[in-house]
């Protein structure tokens, strides 16, 4: 049976005046460029009559054209005398991020110099708002703050922070003394911070006293400390006040304690507040000009498994990507105002932050739990807010659906000009529905796929053009993509699944790994020749609408035949009774791995004996008999990261009775009970 069938149908199709007032649209009348297929080939691939490659040509036009400041003119497009794997772009170039996204919105002849660049919510309703000016002095303080401790051009800082404004001033004013970010996310636990610190080994970490979570209080301070004191590198610790637990003392200074409220841990050699390590500082400070390939971040991937590769980004190459991504998926217009549930440790964070500022446009920013106090919070704040670009993984999605329609139909989402999504694959319900319900049946869903590694989008839709359900469109501009079977042979034209790869560099591709470029070969270019291979599933159907089927590394092998977790799941989802499924791989004496599916019912069904039979026969009918799942489980939750994506490796092993490893960054710790007590 066709994978697609289900989804075989154009579901959007963009008012036409809505797509000829898009940003790519513009760009396409501006370069001569019919259609999307011509766009995707002129910007990806060689075309004949052109003297140079597409990527070079886009790469080298976009600059100018997004008005990406270079404090002095790169002397080539790149430099790939070693390959792909080690491509210099933009060299001899001298750029600086912060720059670009702060200094120069805030100068006294710029229009954006009073505009807001921030708005923020606490997740008890707390509003603060923060224009480009505002910004711009507070990011000079912490990078004055910086060279006072003796920070200077490649050191590392961590920022282990709550969401709150002052995260964003933390990031730029690194980037502006040319140290290198070192974001980390703010709900993991000691070992998984500990982890980041050691290989990283910023000699400044800033944190906070802690943050607020599903109405309680989430403590930050007493994880920092024992993580930092696991190794040697950290000296200088910044603790922001977030919940008033490091208030002034009657002397003047800093007193760690605050009368009712607990005591957070303080170190005095090593431990500063917030107020007198940055808010003493002066509001001026000249940002230094790097070269472009000078490092900016270093984000550490989000894998389940193994140690957490650390991702090297330079700043011309990660503020070139993070615009042009803004700008054209998701048609960046001046009024707008962009929400992406993300913390500032997971890429999405810099990523939402980097490309809007890159316009000067309005980021908003949200402390706290999607459902607290109750299930429309998104919604309530979409509404109150005026959102108008809105972006949420599937999962938070599925888990929303589930609570009714009328936690939706009570606000006004009118605002709402484009929807987008990341993470995981979509099944065909929840993209419906999210769709439909949030978007009124018109905003475009840009779903989007590439990673930690490149700061972006190997696969992204152009807001211009007709979706199917689940789709993620096609390649992003300016990057060589393919689907390929595992001889390295493409079989995107023939509508086969195979891996996602790249046959070509873009700016911001990871320049290595921290560890070394041993462990970045290994990685990433070592399974297919000359080619990074990203570890996705993908397929592109008879229409050109690509696909993915989740990731090749949590593939269940059965009797010899892979599939990815995502396939056994669609099709489980596509059931009335089901809301939400978890497909994992345990060992089998017959077949060598054999299918286990937990699934959450929707609100109201009962989990009964031949519901379960019937679901085990509807993946089977699908995707053959090897793949009718061994046992069909019932609970109420799967385990789930903050940043919304189920945690299939505990899964599995609650399942096989092992140790899960590190939960640090699990939301729900309690769906565990339920896994190994299922219906």
């Amino acid at each position: 049976m066709d994978e697609y069938e289900a989804t075989s149908e154009v579901v959007h199709e963009p008012d036409p005046e809505f797509a000829a007032s898009t940003n790519v649209a513009a760009f396409m009348w501006e370069y001569g460029i019919d259609d999307y297929e011509e766009l995707i080939a002129r910007t990806t691939s060689d075309v004949e009559g052109e003297p140079e490659s597409g990527v070079d040509w886009f790469w080298d036009e976009v600059v100018e054209y997004l008005d990406i400041d270079f404090y002095a003119d790169y002397d080539a497009i790149r430099d790939d005398t070693n390959g792909p794997q080690f491509t210099e772009w933009y060299p001899g170039g001298e750029i600086n991020v912060a720059h670009n996204v702060v200094d120069r919105h805030a100068a006294v002849d710029s229009p954006n110099r009073n505009r807001v660049a921030l708005i923020w919510e606490g997740e008890p309703g707390d509003v603060r708002e923060v224009t480009f000016h505002e910004l711009h002095r507070q990011s000079n303080r912490v990078a004055n703050y910086l060279e006072s401790v003796g920070i200077e051009t490649g050191d590392t800082v961590g920022l282990y922070m709550p969401m709150v404004p002052e995260v964003v001033s933390i990031l730029y004013g690194c980037l502006k003394v040319g140290a290198i970010a070192v974001p980390i996310f703010s709900g993991f636990g000691r070992e998984a911070t500990a982890t980041r610190i050691d290989d990283a080994e910023p000699a400044v970490f800033f944190t906070g006293d802690g943050f607020y979570r599903r109405g309680s209080e989430v403590r930050l301070k007493a994880d920092a400390d024992a993580a930092i004191e696991s190794t040697d590198a950290v000296e200088h610790t910044v603790v922001y006040d977030r919940l008033g637990a490091t208030p002034e003392s009657m002397d003047g200074g800093s007193d760690p304690t605050d009368g009712d409220a607990d005591p957070v841990p303080w170190n005095a050699d090593r431990d500063a507040t917030w107020e007198d390590a940055v808010g003493s500082r002066s509001p001026e400070y000249e940002t230094k000009r790097l070269p472009s390939n000078a490092e900016s971040m270093l984000l550490y991937s989000s894998g389940t498994t193994g140690t957490p590769k650390g991702i090297v980004h330079t700043h011309a190459g990660v503020l070139l990507q993070c615009a042009k991504e803004i700008h054209f998926g998701f048609d960046r217009k001046p009024a707008d105002r962009f929400f992406w549930v993300s913390d500032i440790g997971w890429m999405m964070g810099p990523w939402t932050l980097i490309g809007n500022h890159a316009f000067g446009g309005t980021v908003f920013m949200y402390e706290g739990a999607p459902d607290h106090p109750e299930p429309d919070r998104f919604w309530e704040l979409i509404d109150r807010h005026g959102i108008t670009t809105f972006g949420v993984s599937p999962t938070a999605i599925r888990a929303l659906r589930k609570h009714g329609d009328e936690w939706v139909e009570d606000h006004d989402l009118s605002s709402l000009r484009i929807l987008g999504s990341t993470g995981e694959p979509w099944d065909p319900e929840s993209w419906t529905w999210f769709y439909e319900e949030v978007g009124g049946g018109e905003c475009p869903i840009v779903n989007i796929s590439g990673g930690t590694e490149i700061c972006g989008c190997f696969l992204m839709p152009m807001p211009n053009q007709p979706l199917k359900p689940c789709t993620l469109g096609g390649p992003g501009l300016g990057m060589d993509v393919d689907i390929v079977d595992e001889s390295g042979e493409s079989v995107k034209d023939a509508g086969e699944r195979g891996y996602l790869v790249a046959r070509d560099s873009c700016p911001s591709m990871t320049k290595s790994l921290w560890s070394g470029d041993e462990r970045y070969l290994e990685e990433y270019w070592s399974t297919f020749e000359g080619l990074w291979n990203h570890g996705d599933f993908a397929q592109r159907d008879a229409d050109g609408f690509w696909f993915l089927h989740g990731r090749a590394d949590d593939a269940l092998n059965v009797a010899g035949r892979k599939v990815g977790p995502a396939e056994i799941e669609g099709v489980l989802i596509d059931h009335d009774a089901v809301n939400q499924a978890a497909a994992v791989g345990v060992p089998d004496e017959t077949t060598g791995t054999a299918v286990v599916a937990y699934v959450v019912l929707e609100p109201g069904v009962e989990p009964t004996e031949a519901l379960r039979e019937e679901l085990t026969a509807l993946v089977g009918a699908e995707h053959g008999k090897p793949f009718r799942p061994r046992e069909v489980l019932f609970v109420d939750a799967f385990p789930k990261t903050q940043s919304g994506k189920v945690i299939r490796r505990a899964i599995g092993a609650v399942y096989r009775g092992e140790d899960p490893g590190d939960l640090s960054s699990m939301e729900n710790p309690e769906a565990l009970e339920g896994l190994r007590d299922p219906d």
